[in-house]
């Protein structure tokens, strides 16, 4: 895990959509202060279950995933961490989930206990902190919701949603085009399929002019209407 320098929040891509975005001028600067950027390269732990909960986040640039083991060593995941979102479990004196970035991801860190201090002075910090854990918290129960879904068809189709949803910089409309945050595999656990599974449904979904696949990873939605459709 690398440090890198002090904050810039005034060139800050996620300055108008992060929590901080309640903060003024001089608020933000106080609250850099206490803060520095950090860069996890793909697979790179921020924090894991068992730690000293010292450190909270909010990412800049890249994606996590919160993750947990089962007993025989199976990972889950819980969720996922998009650009502007926030990591970290405040008053709390452990760390209960893994934090583990998907790609290369650039985070705002910050001292947890002075964060806390932050938040306790600053109100509407606060109030934005908790819609964001609302929203993050539905997100979380939808993608675990889509396990539960009858076919395969519909798993993946509403992961694929809910991955543009996730994409965009709108509250009212998904990307049209984006790189999947997930590898097959991790995609195949998350829905209780197979990899085989995963690249069959996503190749009939391309075949019948839902979405296209550009190169590894990018997705292009074609058809949003009829994959929503699907999804239901």
């Amino acid at each position: 895990m690398n440090s890198n320098s002090n904050l810039a929040c005034d060139t800050c891509p996620v300055r108008e959509s992060a929590a901080c975005a309640s903060l003024n001028d001089e608020e933000r600067i106080k609250l850099s202060k206490i803060g520095r950027h950090k860069i996890l390269k793909k697979g790179e732990t921020l924090t894991a279950a068992g730690d000293e909960n010292t450190v909270c986040a909010t990412l800049v640039s890249g994606a996590l995933k919160i993750t947990s083991n089962d007993r025989d060593g199976t990972e889950r995941i819980l969720s996922l961490v998009h650009p502007a979102g926030f990591v970290g479990e405040l008053f709390s004196p452990a760390v209960h989930h893994d934090v583990v970035a998907l790609t290369e991801s650039k985070l705002c860190v910050f001292s947890r206990p002075q964060y806390e201090e932050i938040i306790e002075g600053h109100p509407a910090l606060a109030l934005a902190l908790l819609r964001r854990s609302a929203d993050d918290l539905f997100d979380a129960r939808s993608m675990m919701d889509l396990a539960g879904k009858r076919s395969a068809d519909a798993r993946v189709a509403g992961l694929i949603q809910a991955f543009a949803r996730a994409a965009s910089h709108s509250p009212c409309h998904s990307a049209d085009t984006f790189d999947l945050p997930l590898t097959r595999g991790e995609m195949a656990g998350m829905l209780g399929l197979t990899i085989e599974t995963i690249s069959r449904k996503l190749g009939l979904l391309e075949s019948d002019g839902l979405i296209k696949r550009q190169g590894a990873r990018g997705i292009r939605i074609s058809d949003h209407a009829r994959l929503a459709e699907l999804s239901d």
